[in-house]
């Protein structure tokens, strides 16, 4: 394996990667200092199985584990098993309802299938938290429970906000955080990453190994990546997300209805591009390259990741057949209609956007199947189109805009 100091890689460079696209590293000085030791580090990420399939959002982490792999380190890809069945209360205005033990073995399996699309195998090690965690007794796991204390636990934003409102937080919500730190202890991590919605469960880790004698992990926080629709954060319950398992077609069509800014933040995030690279690219759209144009290389680059070479051109050309062969002009209208951050029906956007002269209009062109979407044909006439979406709207054969809803 190849050593973490690489001559090839000066400490400074080694840090600059690292660092790509990162919200915050605590403590940097201490991962500088880790770099230099020379050796392989530890690199922990951990994933509750609460769902069969990783979408791009997932990958941001995921991307981040390769670029250490890249560096000479090692991943342990830790799936929480055990902690799946309690459910993170990260952000949650309510408990979540636990998954039985067959749902999260199911969805487990299709993680470890997934992750090497990415991930180098030879760099990495899959580790299910049951597999420690399983062996605590009642006795170990009160003696865990006993170096945090409740007000700090409550210091934790979600529990505030819960406790203030008078909402029910479960104990066993209050060990998650513990169990995740122990996972650390049980690692011996050197580094652990997570979103920026997991910085009191990474600290909690940075706590529990100076509890048990061992040098504090450095944690490595990374951005939520926002869903198609440019404001929450890409959820397949939001139904905004991009799997990486969808057919080349349909990942790149969804990649195209992105926003010309959103583009960006998904090139910071999602691509392997040098930073430089993408700081002309967009020097490039300034001076007047037409954005779709760019967003083409996103797509082909994705698609090529995640379905093999090539793939990435194809889904490309049958996106602008698709379009040409509806006579999608090059020049359409580009609006931005407000509805005050709420979801905007279907006929209404279409009225606003003068595509039809009325909403009953509208709704009969639905049912005639005379509306598309990107390209593809729209069936529900009670559909609501979210806020921050940016999609190429068409009614008939030759009336489009491309509509933004705020």
């Amino acid at each position: 394996m190849t050593t973490a100091m690489d001559k090839s890689q000066p400490l400074d460079d080694a840090l600059a990667l690292i660092k790509r696209g990162a919200d915050e590293v605590l403590v940097e000085s201490e991962l500088a200092a880790r770099l230099k030791e020379g050796r392989p580090l530890r690199i922990k990420a951990g994933f509750d199985p609460t769902a069969p399939d990783l979408h791009l959002g997932h990958t941001v982490l995921i991307n981040k584990l390769r670029q250490f792999q890249d560096l000479g380190h090692q991943v342990l890809f830790l799936i929480g098993d055990f902690t799946g069945m309690i459910g993170d209360p990260t952000g949650k205005n309510v408990t979540r309802k636990p998954l039985t033990r067959d749902e999260v073995l199911e969805n487990a399996r299709t993680y470890e299938a997934q992750i090497y699309k990415i991930l180098e195998p030879e760099k990495t090690t899959v580790v299910f938290n049951s597999s420690w965690l399983n062996e605590l007794s009642a006795a170990d796991m009160i003696q865990l429970a006993a170096k945090h204390t409740v007000a700090r636990m409550l210091e934790r934003d979600d529990f505030h906000k819960r406790y203030r409102a008078h909402q029910p937080i479960a104990i066993h919500e209050f060990l998650y955080p513990l169990i995740q730190g122990y996972d650390s202890v049980a690692l011996k991590a050197d580094v652990e990453l997570g979103g920026t919605d997991q910085k009191f469960n990474l600290l909690m880790g940075r706590e529990l190994q100076k509890a048990y004698g061992q040098t504090p992990q450095v944690t490595l926080t990374m951005p939520i990546l926002e869903g198609l629709d440019g404001v929450q954060k890409m959820s397949k319950s939001l139904n905004n997300y991009v799997g990486i398992h969808e057919p080349p077609s349909e990942m790149f069509g969804k990649l195209m209805s992105v926003s010309d800014d959103l583009m960006w933040r998904y090139f910071e995030l999602l691509s392997f591009r040098p930073l430089a690279e993408i700081a002309a690219l967009r020097d490039d759209v300034v001076a007047g390259r037409n954005p779709r144009d760019v967003k083409f290389l996103l797509g082909e680059e994705l698609v090529d990741r995640f379905h093999g070479a090539g793939e990435g051109r194809a889904a490309r050309e049958q996106f602008v057949a698709r379009f040409s062969q509806g006579a999608m002009p090059e020049e359409m209208p580009e609006l931005s209609l407000d509805n005050g951050g709420e979801p905007l029906g279907l006929a209404a956007l279409l009225k606003q956007a003068g595509l039809v002269p009325s909403t009953s209009e509208a709704l009969r062109m639905v049912k005639q199947g005379a509306v598309k979407i990107d390209g593809q044909r729209v069936e529900d006439r009670g559909l609501e189109v979210s806020p921050g979406e940016s999609r190429v709207y068409q009614v008939g054969k030759r009336r489009y805009a491309k509509v933004r809803v705020k």
